[in-house]
């Protein structure tokens, strides 16, 4: 079937060896709908980011960009600001008819960690063209946190596709109708399922985080060891309406709480540019069975925001973006919350899982 593949599709793939390994791949790393990406033990500051190009290799350019080069063996800090090439442990080889796509997995959009996959013979950042057969890198930047990192830490995670998955707004309204993806209200669908900013909170008038400027490191595998005070500005409002600075970084979060069926898989998805002077949109994917089991239906998705040039008003209910729906090409073995210790299900307001 076509479709995003599923966990037991993606055994497969390892144990033929369409996807190469430097070390042999933790089950932890096998998510429902994507594979979990390893940094590996060396990383290069680059001068600027940058795309290999059709027909060249990362390697041979990576002398025209490359600064110096850094061993993570024993841990090393990448800088906010500075922008850092990693290879990857795994490689891949695309069989006939599958696709690959690769985003920031929660906890590195929610440290505004900025991670894209790049490739040989790449013209764009995240995406694998069928057929591909090379080496993965990782592009990393901290935008607002200088972080410690090691070999073998998971930053970034690759999803797999067979064919046309996307679901149109006929068949997500079908959908809808059938197993509701919105736990309060009606569900807004237009090129996918729309969401909006959530500025007036049910308890209290705690509506979000912003990033402080000049904070210490973040040693990523520290789980629940920084205090949230150390690195945040809790944003408190009681009118629904909230200015965002230019250039800074918040944590907000929907207003809608969303599910995402067993057969099914999402991908956050910016809305349209004319609509403000932000982003949203950093670590989108969403696998089968989040906000399934959690109270009511669906989980709150944490909205990971940075404002333009311009200062801009959100207001509550305002949408700021939406999930594009995709079919499983079969359901996973394990779905999300159910035994994997999935750190954000049934999720709120929620920073990162490495802050107490």
């Amino acid at each position: 079937m076509n479709g995003v593949l599923p966990d037991s599709e993606i055994r497969k793939l390892i144990g033929s060896g369409a996807i190469r390994y430097d070390a042999p791949i933790l089950p932890e790393q096998i998510q429902p709908a994507s594979l979990d990406l390893r940094l590996g033990a060396a990383a290069y500051r680059l001068r600027a980011s940058f795309l290999a190009g059709r027909g060249r290799r990362i390697a041979d350019r990576l002398e025209d960009f490359q600064m110096h080069q850094m061993d993570l063996t024993g841990g090393a800090v990448l800088e906010r600001g500075c922008v850092y090439l990693v290879p990857l442990q795994e490689g891949i080889a695309l069989p006939a008819g599958l696709t690959a796509v690769a985003n920031a997995k929660s906890s590195t959009g929610r440290l505004d960690l900025l991670t894209r996959l790049v490739t040989d013979d790449g013209t764009e950042f995240d995406r694998l063209p069928e057929g591909y057969d090379g080496p993965l890198y990782a592009e990393i930047c901290p935008r607002s946190f200088s972080v410690l990192v090691r070999p073998g830490m998971r930053l970034n995670q690759l999803r797999l596709r067979r064919g046309q998955a996307v679901l149109s707004d006929a068949e997500l309204i079908a959908l809808n109708a059938q197993e509701p993806l919105v736990g309060e209200g009606p569900a807004l669908i237009d090129q996918g399922l729309g969401f909006s900013v959530d500025l007036r909170p049910s308890a209290g008038d705690l509506v979000g985080y912003r990033a402080r400027p000049h904070s210490g490191v973040i040693d990523l595998d520290r789980i629940g060891a920084y205090s949230a005070r150390d690195f945040w500005d809790e944003l408190h409002t009681t009118d629904g309406r909230l200015i965002l600075d230019p250039g800074a970084f918040y944590i907000l979060v929907s207003r809608e709480s969303v599910a995402i069926p067993a057969d099914y898989a999402a991908e956050m998805a910016p809305y349209l540019a004319m609509v403000g002077e932000f982003r949203v949109h950093y670590a989108g994917f969403f696998d089968p069975g989040f906000g399934i089991g959690a109270t009511g239906t669906g989980a709150r998705g944490v909205l990971e925001v940075r404002c333009h040039e311009a200062p801009f008003v959100l207001e509550h209910g305002q949408v700021v973006g939406r999930l594009v729906y995709e079919r499983m090409a079969a359901r996973p073995e394990r779905l999300y919350g159910e035994g994997i210790k999935s750190n954000y299900q049934g999720q709120g307001l929620k920073l990162a899982k490495q802050f107490g």
